[in-house]
């Protein structure tokens, strides 16, 4: 991942690496400059200032003190959040009411004027709560805040209110697709890896299958090729053709395994499907055995279950996605937000091309409700 993007660092490591961060003042400190957003997080807390010295302008030197030592423990808080956003859920949840608490209680200190703190707010729950929390709880947050300063007349809050869901649910989408990235990414290398385990497998075991037999049909046709040749040398030399024949057809069954590695399959592609599916949090619906199928034709499909699947993790927000496959179509779908308008879809193209050349077809449909990937050879 490039160094450049500023919340990349969270979709490393995975849970093991998280639970292995010590929760002390230098863990912290560690994790917020691995996480990359410490150079974002501290130029806001100047807002943070201001409300501090707004209190010194308008309350007494007791509440003023107060707030300001709540205020810069709480700018404190926000500052590490990008670090423990790097830690365990439970560690997150308690970073999170820890922030809340120092929130409310500066309520009966600076009434209404906490209201304009709602961006700090907006910005923790879609970095330490979990997506599906994060972003509906921040949203909520945001309408209540805009509806009390409408209510209280502070307008500049209910901008900044409308400004912190914007502002957080971009950061927060940014974070949770560089996150599914990553782990599109790792799940790919996993998948190759065993992809190559299961290739050796098979390769070995339909040479052993294959050379198996040749051999002992070869050693069997050779020793009764030795009786039969001062006995019956038509029948010998009949022997020594099949032994030929079936030399030749064993040197061929074994170019054709071993050239078998260089090719997408449509099987071996929706065996990755699931476990990449799986990996990020989509259900997935694929076939559990395929008609007899042309390699050319297996060929394709597995090419367009490939792209189908990358777009789906990358771009769909899908829920669930389903594969069918039949002898001369294969369809990819799911129900994602769809493709948007006047998006280019490079690989989308390259592939409509190779089907093209095959002599078949490829229909995209997509709407709101999610996109469906169609191919069809032997098409008109």
């Amino acid at each position: 991942m490039s160094t450049d993007s500023p919340w990349g660092s969270w979709a490393r490591g995975g849970e093991e690496e998280a639970a292995a961060r010590p929760l002390t003042p230098r863990g912290i400190w560690r994790a917020m400059r691995q996480s990359g957003g410490l150079p974002f997080s501290a130029p806001p807390l100047v807002f943070v200032l201001l409300a501090i010295v707004t209190s010194w302008l308008g309350l007494g030197p007791l509440r003023a003190t107060l707030a300001s030592v709540i205020l810069l423990i709480y700018s404190a808080v926000f500052l590490a959040v990008c670090g423990i956003a790097l830690y365990p859920l439970r560690v997150r949840l308690i970073w999170f009411a820890l922030g809340t608490a120092l929130l409310l209680a500066l309520i009966p200190l600076l009434g209404s004027g906490v209201l304009y703190l709602v961006m700090f707010q907006a910005m923790t729950h879609v970095l330490l709560l979990p997506w599906r929390w994060g972003l509906p709880s921040m949203l909520v947050m945001c309408l209540v805040v805009m509806l009390l300063a409408i209510i209280l007349q502070r307008y500049i809050a209910a901008g900044l209110a409308i400004m912190a869901a914007l502002f957080a649910a971009g950061i927060g989408t940014g974070v949770r697709q560089e996150v599914l990235q990553q782990q599109l990414e790792a799940a790919e290398a996993r998948n190759a890896v065993l992809a190559v385990a299961a290739e050796r497998e098979r390769i070995g075991r339909d040479l052993h299958d294959l050379v198996g037999h040749s051999l002992t049909s070869l050693t069997i046709s050779a020793q009764l090729a030795r009786r039969l040749l001062d006995t019956d040398p038509e029948a010998a030399k009949a022997q020594l053709e099949h032994i030929e024949a079936t030399t030749r057809q064993a040197l061929a069954d074994v170019r054709a395994t071993a050239s078998g590695m260089q090719h997408v399959r449509a099987a071996t592609e929706i065996a990755s499907a699931r476990t990449v599916l799986a990996t990020v949090g989509i259900q997935a619906s694929v076939p559990t055995a395929l008609p007899p199928l042309p390699d050319d034709v297996a060929e394709l499909f597995g090419y367009v279950i490939r792209e189908g699947v990358t777009n789906i993790v990358r771009h769909s927000r899908a829920t669930c996605a389903t594969i069918t496959v039949t002898e001369d179509t294969v369809t990819v779908s799911d129900d994602g937000v769809g493709i948007p308008a006047g998006a280019t879809r490079t690989g989308l193209r390259g592939l409509e091309a190779r089907l093209a050349m095959a002599g078949g077809r490829l229909t995209v449909t997509s709407a709101e409700t999610g996109t469906t990937l169609t191919a069809r050879v032997g098409a008109a």
